[in-house]
């Protein structure tokens, strides 16, 4: 018997093997699209708690940046138990992160990897304005290759250009995805497997829809 995928559910082992990496970027694709009509779906959040308190089974990570105008779960219109959340200032890969990624994907199940930026972003403006402050300098340094390599077709290469901050970050999610590949053995495996799929994002501070990238190995 074929499983139907039910939006409202809360998510269990069963509903979790029966998402294909390809069904879960759909689902979220489906879930900004609610977003952005404003015509999410109604949960019994409380009720998700309780069902989620034993266990836990999503579908997808999506790695994020900070900014409080971006709260994952919401923009893509999802529920408690959905998604693994990873957030940190400028969407960029660590070994932690990748790790908590391989724990994700290879331990937990879940079948795709979103590596979504976003438009307006403080933490591309602040690389690109080579911004010197305590821990903050060191963490902008991994945004710095997508400020460097994106392409010289702006006369104004400054952070009060929002084309160019906009351009950066869109690089820096294609950056961040190939490292995601290229630096952990066990997604790269479970990538060329078809066992997970991996996909970009940049969301639309204006508008609340995001802009998914197919990422090209």
């Amino acid at each position: 018997m074929e499983i139907i995928y039910d939006n409202a559910i809360t998510q269990t082992q069963v509903s979790q093997a029966a998402i294909s990496p390809a069904k879960a970027i759909q689902i979220l694709k489906e879930g900004n699209e609610r977003f952005v009509n404003n015509k999410t779906i109604k949960r019994d959040m409380k009720r998700q708690v309780e069902q989620t308190a034993e266990g836990q089974f999503p579908y997808a990570v999506v790695l994020s940046c900070i900014d409080s105008r971006v709260p994952t779960e919401l923009v893509f219109d999802q529920g408690i138990g959905d998604i693994f959340n990873i957030r940190i200032a400028g969407n960029f890969v660590t070994n932690e992160i990748l790790g908590s990624m391989e724990y994700a994907c290879k331990v937990a199940g879940a079948k795709a990897i979103v590596v979504m930026g976003h438009t307006d972003c403080g933490a591309i403006k602040g690389a690109i304005n080579n911004v010197t402050l305590g821990n903050l300098t060191d963490m902008l340094n991994y945004l710095k290759p997508a400020v460097e390599a994106t392409e010289d077709v702006y006369a104004d290469r400054s952070s009060t250009n929002a084309a160019f901050v906009n351009s950066v970050a869109e690089l820096n999610v294609k950056l961040s995805a190939k490292d995601i590949l290229v630096k952990s053995e066990v997604l790269r495996r479970m990538y060329e497997n078809k066992e997970i799929e991996l996909i970009g994002g940049l969301y639309e501070v204006k508008t609340g829809r995001v802009q998914f990238i197919k990422y090209e190995a």
